[in-house]
Protein backbone atom coordinates (compact mmCIF):
# COMPACT_ATOMS: atom_id res chain seq x y z
CA UNK A 1 0.00 0.00 0.00
CA UNK A 2 1.47 3.30 -0.71
CA UNK A 3 2.82 5.61 2.26
CA UNK A 4 0.06 9.11 2.38
CA UNK A 5 1.95 12.03 2.46
CA UNK A 6 2.44 13.49 5.71
CA UNK A 7 0.20 16.41 5.31
CA UNK A 8 -2.32 14.60 4.12
CA UNK A 9 -1.94 12.00 7.09
CA UNK A 10 -2.11 15.01 9.42
CA UNK A 11 -5.92 16.41 7.66
CA UNK A 12 -7.04 13.16 7.53
CA UNK A 13 -5.86 12.02 11.15
CA UNK A 14 -8.16 14.27 13.28
CA UNK A 15 -11.38 13.04 10.76
CA UNK A 16 -10.84 9.93 11.82
CA UNK A 17 -10.22 10.27 15.19
CA UNK A 18 -13.23 11.95 15.17
CA UNK A 19 -15.14 9.36 13.71
CA UNK A 20 -13.63 6.71 15.95
CA UNK A 21 -15.00 9.37 19.07
CA UNK A 22 -18.12 9.32 17.69
CA UNK A 23 -20.54 6.03 17.17
CA UNK A 24 -22.15 5.45 14.05
CA UNK A 25 -26.01 5.57 14.43
CA UNK A 26 -27.14 1.84 15.28
CA UNK A 27 -29.45 -0.49 15.65
CA UNK A 28 -29.32 -1.82 18.94
CA UNK A 29 -31.97 -4.32 20.43
CA UNK A 30 -31.46 -4.55 24.27
CA UNK A 31 -34.18 -5.11 26.55
CA UNK A 32 -34.06 -3.86 30.16
CA UNK A 33 -37.09 -3.24 33.16
CA UNK A 34 -38.00 -1.19 35.54
CA UNK A 35 -40.30 -1.70 38.88
CA UNK A 36 -42.88 1.65 39.09
CA UNK A 37 -45.53 1.82 41.16
CA UNK A 38 -48.20 0.38 38.70
CA UNK A 39 -46.12 -2.86 37.72
CA UNK A 40 -43.12 -3.74 35.65
CA UNK A 41 -41.86 -1.34 32.75
CA UNK A 42 -40.62 -2.37 30.09
CA UNK A 43 -37.42 -0.65 28.33
CA UNK A 44 -36.29 -1.57 24.56
CA UNK A 45 -33.69 -0.22 23.05
CA UNK A 46 -34.83 0.89 19.41
CA UNK A 47 -31.26 2.71 17.96
CA UNK A 48 -28.40 4.46 19.59
CA UNK A 49 -25.63 6.51 18.16
CA UNK A 50 -27.59 9.61 17.95
CA UNK A 51 -26.10 12.99 17.85
CA UNK A 52 -28.38 15.16 20.50
CA UNK A 53 -31.58 14.25 18.86
CA UNK A 54 -34.55 16.41 19.88
CA UNK A 55 -37.66 15.23 18.18
CA UNK A 56 -39.07 11.71 17.29
CA UNK A 57 -42.82 11.78 15.16
CA UNK A 58 -44.09 8.27 14.28
CA UNK A 59 -44.84 6.77 10.97
CA UNK A 60 -47.52 4.51 10.31
CA UNK A 61 -45.20 2.29 8.86
CA UNK A 62 -44.00 1.20 11.99
CA UNK A 63 -40.78 3.59 11.26
CA UNK A 64 -39.97 6.74 12.97
CA UNK A 65 -38.79 10.31 11.71
CA UNK A 66 -35.69 11.53 14.26
CA UNK A 67 -34.04 15.70 13.84
CA UNK A 68 -30.29 15.50 15.44
CA UNK A 69 -30.42 19.10 16.71
CA UNK A 70 -26.55 19.78 14.48
CA UNK A 71 -29.16 20.08 11.61
CA UNK A 72 -29.89 16.31 10.46
CA UNK A 73 -32.85 14.37 10.08
CA UNK A 74 -32.88 10.91 9.87
CA UNK A 75 -35.25 7.64 9.49
CA UNK A 76 -35.29 4.62 11.33
CA UNK A 77 -37.12 1.58 9.84
CA UNK A 78 -39.31 -0.62 12.21
CA UNK A 79 -36.59 -3.16 12.62
CA UNK A 80 -34.37 0.05 14.36
CA UNK A 81 -31.70 0.68 10.90
CA UNK A 82 -30.71 4.60 10.83
CA UNK A 83 -30.95 6.11 7.84
CA UNK A 84 -27.77 8.46 6.31
CA UNK A 85 -29.09 12.29 6.79
CA UNK A 86 -32.20 12.88 4.55
CA UNK A 87 -31.94 15.47 1.95
CA UNK A 88 -33.96 19.22 1.65
CA UNK A 89 -33.19 20.30 5.76
CA UNK A 90 -33.50 23.87 5.78
CA UNK A 91 -30.37 25.08 7.45
CA UNK A 92 -30.24 25.91 10.97
CA UNK A 93 -28.61 27.90 13.44
CA UNK A 94 -26.48 25.42 15.53
CA UNK A 95 -25.52 26.81 18.67
CA UNK A 96 -26.36 26.65 22.31
CA UNK A 97 -30.16 25.27 22.48
CA UNK A 98 -30.79 26.61 18.20
CA UNK A 99 -30.54 23.92 15.81
CA UNK A 100 -33.38 21.59 14.10
CA UNK A 101 -36.10 21.46 16.67
CA UNK A 102 -39.61 19.65 16.44
CA UNK A 103 -40.60 17.07 13.50
CA UNK A 104 -44.14 16.09 13.42
CA UNK A 105 -46.79 14.50 11.09
CA UNK A 106 -49.18 16.49 9.33
CA UNK A 107 -53.01 15.99 10.56
CA UNK A 108 -53.58 14.53 6.37
CA UNK A 109 -49.64 12.85 6.09
CA UNK A 110 -51.23 9.34 4.89
CA UNK A 111 -52.44 11.87 2.07
CA UNK A 112 -50.05 14.39 1.51
CA UNK A 113 -47.10 13.32 3.06
CA UNK A 114 -46.42 16.40 4.57
CA UNK A 115 -44.46 17.22 7.92
CA UNK A 116 -43.70 20.01 9.70
CA UNK A 117 -40.27 21.27 11.61
CA UNK A 118 -39.43 23.52 13.97
CA UNK A 119 -35.76 25.29 13.77
CA UNK A 120 -33.48 28.14 14.72
CA UNK A 121 -32.96 29.97 11.54
CA UNK A 122 -29.89 31.96 10.72
CA UNK A 123 -30.45 35.49 10.01
CA UNK A 124 -28.13 38.41 9.22
CA UNK A 125 -25.25 40.00 11.94
CA UNK A 126 -25.45 36.34 14.00
CA UNK A 127 -28.80 36.76 14.39
CA UNK A 128 -31.39 33.44 14.98
CA UNK A 129 -34.82 33.13 15.50
CA UNK A 130 -37.60 30.36 15.72
CA UNK A 131 -38.83 29.28 12.14
CA UNK A 132 -41.11 26.20 11.37
CA UNK A 133 -41.45 25.10 7.75
CA UNK A 134 -43.45 22.22 6.11
CA UNK A 135 -42.42 19.89 3.25
CA UNK A 136 -42.65 16.19 1.44
CA UNK A 137 -41.50 13.30 2.48
CA UNK A 138 -39.35 10.97 0.27
CA UNK A 139 -37.49 8.02 0.30
CA UNK A 140 -34.57 9.94 0.64
CA UNK A 141 -35.37 13.48 1.89
CA UNK A 142 -37.39 16.60 1.99
CA UNK A 143 -38.78 18.22 -1.39
CA UNK A 144 -41.12 21.43 -1.82
CA UNK A 145 -39.85 22.81 1.34
CA UNK A 146 -42.09 25.88 2.46
CA UNK A 147 -41.80 28.13 5.70
CA UNK A 148 -45.11 28.62 7.14
CA UNK A 149 -44.01 31.37 10.16
CA UNK A 150 -41.09 33.12 11.38
CA UNK A 151 -39.69 34.54 14.74
CA UNK A 152 -39.45 38.36 14.02
CA UNK A 153 -37.40 40.28 14.61
CA UNK A 154 -34.61 37.61 14.85
CA UNK A 155 -32.12 38.66 17.37
CA UNK A 156 -28.67 37.80 18.71
CA UNK A 157 -27.74 34.35 21.36
CA UNK A 158 -28.01 31.08 21.24
CA UNK A 159 -31.24 30.32 24.13
CA UNK A 160 -34.35 30.59 24.06
CA UNK A 161 -36.04 29.06 20.65
CA UNK A 162 -38.24 27.01 22.08
CA UNK A 163 -40.12 25.08 20.29
CA UNK A 164 -42.93 22.28 19.41
CA UNK A 165 -45.91 22.37 17.12
CA UNK A 166 -49.50 20.71 17.81
CA UNK A 167 -52.41 20.63 16.03
CA UNK A 168 -55.83 21.26 17.28
CA UNK A 169 -57.34 17.56 16.72
CA UNK A 170 -59.68 15.81 18.85
CA UNK A 171 -60.64 11.84 18.62
CA UNK A 172 -58.99 12.37 14.48
CA UNK A 173 -61.10 15.50 13.80
CA UNK A 174 -59.12 18.14 12.04
CA UNK A 175 -59.63 21.95 13.67
CA UNK A 176 -57.50 23.17 11.22
CA UNK A 177 -54.78 25.28 13.00
CA UNK A 178 -51.84 24.96 14.14
CA UNK A 179 -49.92 25.78 17.37
CA UNK A 180 -45.95 27.09 17.74
CA UNK A 181 -44.47 27.42 20.99
CA UNK A 182 -41.07 29.12 21.40
CA UNK A 183 -39.14 30.76 23.84
CA UNK A 184 -38.47 34.76 24.58
CA UNK A 185 -34.92 34.16 23.47
CA UNK A 186 -33.32 35.20 26.74
CA UNK A 187 -34.37 38.80 26.65
CA UNK A 188 -37.30 38.82 29.48
CA UNK A 189 -39.21 41.97 28.45
CA UNK A 190 -40.26 40.92 24.87
CA UNK A 191 -42.50 37.88 26.57
CA UNK A 192 -44.85 41.19 27.52
CA UNK A 193 -44.59 42.61 24.20
CA UNK A 194 -47.75 42.18 22.14
CA UNK A 195 -45.61 43.69 18.83
CA UNK A 196 -43.10 40.93 18.85
CA UNK A 197 -43.46 37.69 18.84
CA UNK A 198 -40.72 36.39 21.50
CA UNK A 199 -42.59 34.57 24.82
CA UNK A 200 -45.74 33.95 22.41
CA UNK A 201 -47.68 30.86 21.87
CA UNK A 202 -48.63 31.15 17.93
CA UNK A 203 -51.95 29.97 16.57
CA UNK A 204 -51.93 29.71 12.83
CA UNK A 205 -54.28 28.31 9.78
CA UNK A 206 -52.42 24.98 8.24
CA UNK A 207 -51.43 27.21 5.64
CA UNK A 208 -49.19 29.70 7.21
CA UNK A 209 -52.41 31.52 7.39
CA UNK A 210 -53.99 33.91 10.23
CA UNK A 211 -56.92 32.70 11.59
CA UNK A 212 -59.63 35.58 12.12
CA UNK A 213 -60.52 34.50 15.71
CA UNK A 214 -57.17 34.91 17.00
CA UNK A 215 -57.67 37.18 19.89
CA UNK A 216 -55.42 39.55 19.03
CA UNK A 217 -56.29 39.92 15.48
CA UNK A 218 -57.27 44.12 14.49
CA UNK A 219 -55.20 45.17 17.27
CA UNK A 220 -52.59 47.72 16.89
CA UNK A 221 -49.29 47.08 18.03
CA UNK A 222 -50.17 43.66 18.35
CA UNK A 223 -48.89 41.06 16.07
CA UNK A 224 -52.35 38.78 14.95
CA UNK A 225 -50.65 35.05 15.14
CA UNK A 226 -50.11 35.36 18.87
CA UNK A 227 -52.60 33.11 20.95
CA UNK A 228 -51.07 33.43 24.46
CA UNK A 229 -48.17 35.68 25.85
CA UNK A 230 -46.10 35.89 28.93
CA UNK A 231 -43.98 32.42 28.34
CA UNK A 232 -40.33 32.15 28.63
CA UNK A 233 -39.38 28.82 27.02
CA UNK A 234 -41.79 26.58 25.94
CA UNK A 235 -40.59 22.89 25.47
CA UNK A 236 -43.29 21.19 25.49
CA UNK A 237 -46.84 21.65 23.71
CA UNK A 238 -49.66 18.60 23.63
CA UNK A 239 -53.35 18.60 22.93
CA UNK A 240 -55.65 16.70 24.95
CA UNK A 241 -57.38 14.23 22.67
CA UNK A 242 -60.04 14.26 24.62
CA UNK A 243 -60.60 17.45 25.03
CA UNK A 244 -59.17 19.58 22.09
CA UNK A 245 -57.10 21.74 24.73
CA UNK A 246 -53.82 22.91 24.26
CA UNK A 247 -51.68 21.99 27.62
CA UNK A 248 -47.83 23.50 27.26
CA UNK A 249 -44.63 23.33 29.43
CA UNK A 250 -41.93 25.69 30.01
CA UNK A 251 -38.79 26.09 31.88
CA UNK A 252 -38.68 28.83 34.93
CA UNK A 253 -35.08 30.34 35.39
CA UNK A 254 -34.46 28.60 38.73
CA UNK A 255 -37.19 26.70 39.96
CA UNK A 256 -40.51 27.11 38.64
CA UNK A 257 -40.83 25.26 35.92
CA UNK A 258 -44.55 25.29 35.17
CA UNK A 259 -47.44 23.56 33.29
CA UNK A 260 -50.42 25.80 31.51
CA UNK A 261 -53.29 25.74 29.45
CA UNK A 262 -52.91 28.67 27.38
CA UNK A 263 -56.30 30.69 26.84
CA UNK A 264 -56.92 32.93 23.89
CA UNK A 265 -55.39 36.24 24.95
CA UNK A 266 -54.14 35.65 27.92
CA UNK A 267 -51.00 36.59 29.79
CA UNK A 268 -49.21 34.44 31.81
CA UNK A 269 -46.96 36.41 33.51
CA UNK A 270 -43.19 36.07 32.81
CA UNK A 271 -41.16 38.10 33.59
CA UNK A 272 -43.39 40.18 35.94
CA UNK A 273 -44.19 36.80 37.67
CA UNK A 274 -42.84 33.83 38.73
CA UNK A 275 -41.92 31.12 40.71
CA UNK A 276 -38.25 30.97 39.77
CA UNK A 277 -35.13 33.02 40.90
CA UNK A 278 -32.39 34.49 39.38
CA UNK A 279 -29.23 31.82 38.51
CA UNK A 280 -27.16 34.48 39.94
CA UNK A 281 -28.19 35.93 42.76
CA UNK A 282 -31.22 33.42 43.79
CA UNK A 283 -33.08 35.84 44.58
CA UNK A 284 -36.45 37.23 42.15
CA UNK A 285 -35.30 39.23 38.99
CA UNK A 286 -35.54 43.09 39.64
CA UNK A 287 -38.82 42.52 36.85
CA UNK A 288 -40.46 40.28 39.03
CA UNK A 289 -42.79 41.28 41.18
CA UNK A 290 -44.13 38.08 43.02
CA UNK A 291 -45.96 34.61 41.79
CA UNK A 292 -49.04 36.48 41.09
CA UNK A 293 -50.28 39.91 39.42
CA UNK A 294 -53.88 41.21 38.47
CA UNK A 295 -54.52 40.28 34.67
CA UNK A 296 -51.74 37.51 35.05
CA UNK A 297 -52.56 33.76 34.88
CA UNK A 298 -50.76 31.60 37.56
CA UNK A 299 -49.35 28.31 36.56
CA UNK A 300 -51.53 25.27 36.34
CA UNK A 301 -49.02 22.99 37.70
CA UNK A 302 -45.19 23.93 38.94
CA UNK A 303 -42.46 22.81 40.23
CA UNK A 304 -40.63 24.19 43.05
CA UNK A 305 -37.10 22.78 41.85
CA UNK A 306 -37.09 22.51 38.24
CA UNK A 307 -36.47 19.29 36.54
CA UNK A 308 -36.10 21.05 33.19
CA UNK A 309 -39.13 20.17 31.35
CA UNK A 310 -39.08 19.18 27.77
CA UNK A 311 -41.73 17.09 25.39
CA UNK A 312 -44.42 16.36 26.22
CA UNK A 313 -47.24 13.68 25.65
CA UNK A 314 -51.13 12.47 26.25
CA UNK A 315 -51.38 8.62 27.34
CA UNK A 316 -55.61 8.77 27.09
CA UNK A 317 -58.07 5.75 25.68
CA UNK A 318 -55.72 2.57 26.77
CA UNK A 319 -57.83 1.09 29.83
CA UNK A 320 -55.81 -1.94 28.91
CA UNK A 321 -52.80 0.26 30.15
CA UNK A 322 -51.89 1.01 33.96
CA UNK A 323 -50.71 4.20 32.76
CA UNK A 324 -54.23 4.85 31.40
CA UNK A 325 -54.68 8.99 31.51
CA UNK A 326 -51.47 9.92 32.40
CA UNK A 327 -49.71 13.15 31.08
CA UNK A 328 -45.96 11.97 30.34
CA UNK A 329 -43.00 15.19 30.29
CA UNK A 330 -39.16 14.93 29.11
CA UNK A 331 -36.64 16.23 32.25
CA UNK A 332 -32.92 17.47 31.23
CA UNK A 333 -32.06 18.25 34.40
CA UNK A 334 -33.92 16.13 36.48
CA UNK A 335 -32.53 13.25 33.87
CA UNK A 336 -35.77 11.49 34.31
CA UNK A 337 -39.50 10.50 32.30
CA UNK A 338 -42.37 12.53 34.39
CA UNK A 339 -45.22 10.50 34.67
CA UNK A 340 -48.37 12.90 36.34
CA UNK A 341 -51.36 10.96 37.03
CA UNK A 342 -55.19 12.55 35.82
CA UNK A 343 -58.60 12.38 37.02
CA UNK A 344 -60.13 14.02 34.38
CA UNK A 345 -57.71 17.26 34.06
CA UNK A 346 -57.13 17.51 37.36
CA UNK A 347 -53.62 16.10 38.37
CA UNK A 348 -53.49 13.90 41.26
CA UNK A 349 -49.96 12.01 41.04
CA UNK A 350 -46.32 12.45 39.94
CA UNK A 351 -43.77 9.31 39.26
CA UNK A 352 -39.95 9.84 38.06
CA UNK A 353 -39.23 6.80 35.84
CA UNK A 354 -35.80 5.97 33.78
CA UNK A 355 -33.43 7.32 36.67
CA UNK A 356 -30.90 4.50 35.95
CA UNK A 357 -30.45 5.85 32.27
CA UNK A 358 -29.03 9.07 33.46
CA UNK A 359 -29.89 10.70 30.65
CA UNK A 360 -31.20 13.67 29.56
CA UNK A 361 -34.85 13.16 28.40
CA UNK A 362 -35.80 15.25 25.23
CA UNK A 363 -38.71 13.80 23.77
CA UNK A 364 -41.74 11.19 24.76
CA UNK A 365 -44.03 10.27 22.26
CA UNK A 366 -47.15 7.89 22.67
CA UNK A 367 -48.02 5.76 19.68
CA UNK A 368 -51.57 4.40 18.65
CA UNK A 369 -50.54 0.97 20.62
CA UNK A 370 -49.97 2.79 23.89
CA UNK A 371 -46.45 1.94 23.84
CA UNK A 372 -44.35 5.78 24.91
CA UNK A 373 -41.20 6.17 22.65
CA UNK A 374 -38.28 8.49 23.89
CA UNK A 375 -35.14 10.43 22.99
CA UNK A 376 -32.66 10.80 25.13
CA UNK A 377 -30.33 14.28 24.61
CA UNK A 378 -26.92 13.16 24.31
CA UNK A 379 -24.07 12.91 22.00
CA UNK A 380 -24.90 9.11 22.01
CA UNK A 381 -28.26 9.23 22.36
CA UNK A 382 -30.80 6.62 22.13
CA UNK A 383 -34.45 5.89 20.61
CA UNK A 384 -36.31 4.00 23.30
CA UNK A 385 -39.97 1.97 23.22
CA UNK A 386 -41.31 1.52 26.78
CA UNK A 387 -44.04 -1.16 27.11
CA UNK A 388 -46.13 0.70 30.19
CA UNK A 389 -47.59 -2.26 32.84
CA UNK A 390 -50.64 -3.98 32.13
CA UNK A 391 -53.70 -2.44 33.96
CA UNK A 392 -54.95 -4.76 37.12
CA UNK A 393 -57.45 -6.40 36.49
CA UNK A 394 -60.58 -6.16 37.48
Amino acid sequence: MPTLPRLALCLLLPLALEACARPAPSTAGAERTEATTAGTLRIDTIATGLDHPWSVALLPDGGFLVTERPGRLRRIDAQGRVSPPLAGVPAVFAEGQGGLLDVVLDPGFAGNLRVWLSYAEPGDGGTAGTAVATATLGDAGLSDLRVVYRQLPKLEGPNHFGSRIAFDTVDGKRGGHVFISQGERNQKALAQDLSVLQGKLVRLDLDGGIPADNPFVGRPGARPEIWSYGHRNMQGLAVDPRTGRVWQSEHGPRGGDEINRPEAGKNYGWPVISDGMDYLTNLPYPETRGRAAPGMERPYHVWAKSPALSGMAFLVGHPDSAWNNSLLLGALAGQRLIRLSLDGERIVGEERLLGELHSRIRDVRVGPDGAVYVLTDEADGQLLRLVPPAAAKR
